[in-house]
């Protein structure tokens, strides 16, 4: 749409449930920079295991564009809306994309040994190492002893992120 996207900011959008894959291909074929996050995961089956790309934030994937093409970019099917805060899409600054990135290729889904600590739903955490290390986030309900699902809030809204139980700490205030 425009000639220097690098120069354009970074908008997330909220896509229908599992159409990810689908949105990106279409708004990278209309000539958008998109960007999403993908990890490999092990998925078991009952006769088999297989990796799998799956993406990073279920329904949540980003576009660079000029907004005054935020109408041309919510008619490509599959797009819910632009994240916004107070009627305005926010614009996720590009260090958070770039940490995003790295996160998605430093990933591994070797989860080691749980840490000692305990730790409980609705907890504010911090993570500790790997490229999203300082970020704070909530626990989501805990239901898988070696991985978590923290909710970052990154662009007004909190984004999940899967982790290991091992790469977080509880944050207490004194």
């Amino acid at each position: 749409m425009a000639a220097e996207t690098d120069k354009l900011p970074w908008y997330a959008l909220y896509v229908h449930s599992r159409a990810e894959k689908k949105v990106y291909e279409q708004l990278v074929k209309r000539g958008y920079e998109a960007y999403l996050p993908l990890v490999v995961k092990m998925k078991k089956w009952s006769d088999r295991l297989k990796k799998v790309e799956e993406p990073l934030f279920k329904s949540y994937l980003f576009v660079r564009a000029d907004i005054r093409y935020y109408f041309h970019v919510l008619d490509i099917p599959g797009i819910t809306r632009f994240v916004s805060f107070e009627r305005q899409a926010v614009v996720v600054p590009e260090n958070q994309i770039n940490a995003i990135k790295k996160y998605c290729n430093d990933y591994t889904d070797d989860d080691s040994q749980p840490q000692e600590v305990e730790l409980h739903e609705g907890q504010l955490v911090r993570i500790i190492n790997g490229p999203m290390a300082g970020l704070m986030g909530r626990l989501a309900p805990i239901d898988n002893k070696k991985r978590l699902i923290v909710y970052i809030d990154s662009v007004g809204q909190y984004l999940p992120i899967h982790i290991s139980r091992t790469r977080v700490e509880p944050v207490y205030f004194n």
